[in-house]
């Protein structure tokens, strides 16, 4: 391959890549809101994520020293009041859950799966795996299975969050298990994380948040 022919490969290899970003960034609904666009109310929620634990998370959507926040946060400014009242829920289900990092994390992954919502996908399955899910199980939750080889906690976690997405209600077996591991706090621990995280699966499919460039998406499932 001569010289010539190896740069021009690269420019149109180059050129696609900006392309698809440039799409992704298009097709998002809401508008990214700089510091100098925002409302009083809208500095101040911005401020508070600013100075919060999410920006000590080495989440793409919250960089200390940046002029705006990614989504799904970008999105709540629209409502600076219930942007806030997130923000303490948010950091109540993530930071202060009964229920331990890779557990939480996990439940996280299972709504993000059920949702088909990629970026919520993309934004803590790294955070899960640094918690110490196995990749395996991560892995085989992207396709749309019952991860083999789960620990006993986490099967507690999967059967109870997957038949209450599923089926809207839980049966007395899988309530039990999840009562005898973590106690009645847990429980509503994990229907919290659940619950909050369906509003953002929500609100990042609506908005179409795109994935940062080279980030792997999971699978689409077939109906």
């Amino acid at each position: 391959m001569t010289s010539i022919t190896h740069k021009f490969i690269l420019l149109v290899l180059t050129s696609l890549l900006l392309n698809n970003a440039s799409a992704q960034v298009e097709q998002k609904r809401f508008k990214t809101i700089t510091t100098s666009e925002m409302t009083p109310e809208q500095k101040v929620y911005f401020d508070a994520m600013m100075s919060g634990p999410v920006s000590g998370t080495g989440s793409a959507a919250v960089i200390k020293g940046a002029t705006s926040l990614g989504a799904p946060f970008n999105v709540y400014l629209r409502s600076p009041a219930l942007a806030e009242q997130l923000r303490q829920l948010s950091e109540q289900i993530r930071f202060k859950s009964s229920l331990p990092p890779r557990l939480n994390e996990f439940a996280i992954l299972i709504i993000a799966r059920h949702w088909g919502s990629q970026y919520e996908w993309y934004a803590h399955q790294r955070l899960a795996l640094k918690a110490g899910l196995d990749q395996k199980i991560a892995d085989q939750l992207a396709q749309g299975q019952r991860p083999l080889g789960m620990r006993e906690d986490e099967e507690v976690i999967y059967n109870f969050s997957q038949e209450l997405l599923t089926t809207h209600e839980v049966s007395d077996a899988n309530y039990d298990a999840v009562l005898k591991h973590f106690g009645e706090k847990g429980v509503v621990d994990l229907i919290g994380v659940s619950g909050y995280y369906v509003l953002v699966s929500m609100i990042l499919n609506v908005d179409r948040s795109p994935l940062p460039p080279g980030a792997t998406s999971m699978p689409k499932l077939k109906n």
